[in-house]
């Protein structure tokens, strides 16, 4: 029995040793020695300070800021760790809502955003990405359409012209990758630095 479980053990620890240890740290060096900021967390600095990463949204307060795609990401209640209460943008727990199509609470939840975006803006449609989440709940980007619908309430926040927040959705607009993958996008936290750099002016 032992001549039959030996090759099996060794077989298991050499494709651990390969798979599980080797290959990614392999991996790890050539990217990180190829792309070292892609590697790190494509991370963004401001006056040298870490802001944010380019690949993770986060939420923004402010009227005078853009805002990305609601969050649905939640973490342990502090009172209780059996419960979990929301935490928009948590990169520890990147996942959706779970909540279908026929949930009360989900429709309640977008309605209820519908109806302040609209109040915000009316007389235009609400693009849809800013109503919804993303299956990771991470999304850094937002639609184009929903970058520009939240000028003018930016432009009163800032007093800045709406010609020129438009411009400046325009400089930040990211084609598809390769011309075929994906759809244009901005990126929020992106957007929001060249903002808060066009105050300083």
């Amino acid at each position: 029995m032992l001549n039959q479980l030996r090759p099996a053990l060794v077989l298991l620890v050499a494709l651990t040793a390969v798979t599980g240890l080797a290959y990614p740290l392999a991996v790890t060096g050539v990217a990180a020695a190829l792309f070292p900021a892609k590697a790190a967390g494509s991370l963004i600095e401001r006056d040298g300070r870490i802001v944010g990463s380019s690949l993770i949204g986060q939420s923004f307060t402010g009227k005078g800021y853009f805002n990305g795609r609601p969050s649905a990401t939640t973490a342990a209640d502090p009172a209780d760790a059996s419960k979990t209460v929301p935490a928009p943008y948590n990169a520890a727990n990147s996942a959706g809502s779970n909540l279908g199509p026929t949930s009360a609470a989900l429709a309640e939840r977008v309605k209820s955003d519908h109806d302040a975006l609209k109040a915000e803006n009316p007389g235009r449609p609400v693009p849809v990405d800013l109503v919804t989440t993303s299956g990771s709940g991470l999304d850094p980007d937002i639609s184009p359409e929903a970058a520009l619908f939240q000028v003018p309430r930016i432009a009163r926040a800032r007093n800045l012209p709406e010609d020129r927040l438009r411009d400046l959705v325009a400089g930040q607009l990211q084609g598809r990758t390769l011309g075929l993958l994906g759809e244009p996008r901005v990126n929020v936290l992106a957007l929001n630095l060249v903002l808060d750099n066009l105050a300083k002016r």
